[in-house]
């Protein structure tokens, strides 16, 4: 079983910064593409960044120049730096992982608060 441990999330005040992390741990999995969405209250679920295996990454433009997603392929951990936080990044964050497990599925992670104050 593959499960996706986040850490990093918490309080910041305008303009700061956060780093978020997710670790994929289980037995005889492959990691394919790695993600980070987030949810805010009354709202959808909504991609953050996601990258490749080989490193592509795609952003949601009201995150573009100011996060950036890396991942570490020998850890099958996944990063989210996010600078020039403002209070509409404001969510809960979750880490997406697609695996193969060995058939190919969507796992999630638990989720990490990330609240920007004004």
């Amino acid at each position: 079983q593959v499960q996706l441990v986040e850490s990093g999330g918490g309080l910041v005040q305008l303009g700061g910064s956060l780093r978020l992390s997710c670790a994929a741990s289980g037995s005889g999995f492959s990691v394919y593409t790695m993600g980070w969405y987030h949810q805010a209250p009354g709202k959808q679920r909504e991609l953050v960044a996601t990258i490749t295996v080989g490193g592509s990454t795609n952003y949601a433009d009201s995150v573009k120049g100011r996060f950036t997603i890396s991942r570490d392929n020998a850890k099958n951990t996944v990063y989210l730096q996010m600078n020039s936080l403002k209070p509409e990044d404001t969510a809960v964050y979750y880490c997406n992982a697609r695996v193969a497990a060995p058939w190919v599925s969507d796992y999630w992670g638990q989720g990490t608060q990330v609240t920007v104050s004004s």
